[in-house]
């Protein structure tokens, strides 16, 4: 008999085969053991937890391991969904297994409205805000009106904000993990990975009056099976009023120019500059959103910038989550 998930899916790739080019299903296991760390301190685990949307289907979620406590939960501000787990003082072994299946649709949205509807920004406050390191005001303000100068709408500010970051930025494969995204930095010096790029283009949009947001996920594999522990990978999102969020992804078109040694005039870069305003690939899937993270329950470090990577402290003390080897995660997928 087939699984309920995989029956879904199969339902579901029949009646929208017209409306998308592409989709990627796997199992996705995540692997935690912290059991290296010291007995006599609490160890406590957060993870970014992935839950079904319009473009992802989330099933067969399975958790396993020797946790005293744990619970799904939602950050208070914002609603990221997060795994909590918690070993006590004493616990010689500390391990956890969360594996889901996932099913991903490409995503292309380009009928966007030829006029904009009256919108209220007070309902998109939290779009619209400043960071800890994305500031709205000042040098970031300025940037935004230069770039935005003569655009009436929020698509024509966003596509001009869009262009100048694919223009302006590059990627630089010395940045470490994903980034931190540290506007006012990058714009000094405008080089760094995924979360530095879209930070960037957010900030500006939000500066330029458009509400935007990071939207923080997991590569899948192209492969049968994969290793996706390194694979985090951060995009943008802004909203059209009466239409609705949009994708942009500058910081995958500059990942191809570095990568495939490529410039911005190439038949290719301009295809996926294109392409990846309004669209973004299968081979993704959402886990959270959001920056200057307060758990649930709250940890005792502070605010964390993303919540990209799954976060740990032991003591209260936070270990490093750009260190999967001496945190002890891994992260496989495996095509289904």
């Amino acid at each position: 008999m087939m699984r309920p998930l995989l029956a879904f899916v199969a339902i579901t790739l029949l009646f929208t085969m017209s409306a998308w080019a592409e989709n990627r299903a796997g199992l996705v296991t995540m692997e935690f053991d912290l059991s290296i760390q010291p007995s006599d301190e609490i160890v406590q685990l957060w993870i970014p937890y992935p839950v079904s949307n319009q473009d992802q289907l989330i099933g067969n979620i399975r958790l396993d391991g020797d946790y005293a406590e744990t619970g799904v939960y939602t950050a208070p501000v914002n609603g990221t969904p997060l795994l909590y787990a918690e070993w006590p003082q004493g616990s010689k072994s500390r391990k956890l297994t969360l594996a889901f299946e996932v099913v991903r649709d490409e995503l292309r949205r380009d009928d966007f409205p030829e006029r904009e509807p009256a919108w209220n920004p007070d309902d998109y406050t939290e779009y619209l805000a400043p960071t800890s390191i994305g500031p709205t005001d000042g040098a970031v303000k300025e940037m935004a009106d230069k770039i935005t100068a003569g655009k009436s709408t929020v698509l024509e500010r966003a596509k001009a904000i869009y262009d100048w970051t694919v223009e302006n930025m590059y990627r630089d494969p010395e940045t470490r993990g994903c980034g931190k995204g540290d506007v006012c930095y990058l714009l000094i010096k405008p080089g760094g990975k995924c979360t530095d790029i879209s930070s960037v283009f957010v900030a500006l949009c939000r500066a330029a009056g458009v509400p935007a947001r990071e939207v923080f996920g997991l590569r899948l594999g192209k492969k049968a099976e994969q290793d996706i522990t390194t694979w985090q990978h951060c995009w943008s999102e802004f909203f059209i009023p009466g239409y609705g969020w949009v994708s942009a992804d500058p910081a995958d078109v500059l990942k191809a120019m570095l990568v495939e040694k490529l410039k911005l005039d190439s038949p290719r870069i301009v295809e996926l500059r294109d392409y990846f305003w309004g669209g973004i690939d299968a081979y993704r899937f959402q886990l959270a959103s959001g920056r200057d993270l307060v758990l649930n329950p709250a940890q005792a470090g502070a605010p964390l910038n993303t919540f990209g990577y799954p976060y740990a402290e032991v003591g209260g003390k936070p270990l490093d989550f750009h260190s999967p080897k001496s945190f002890s995660y891994s992260f496989s997928f495996k095509e289904l």
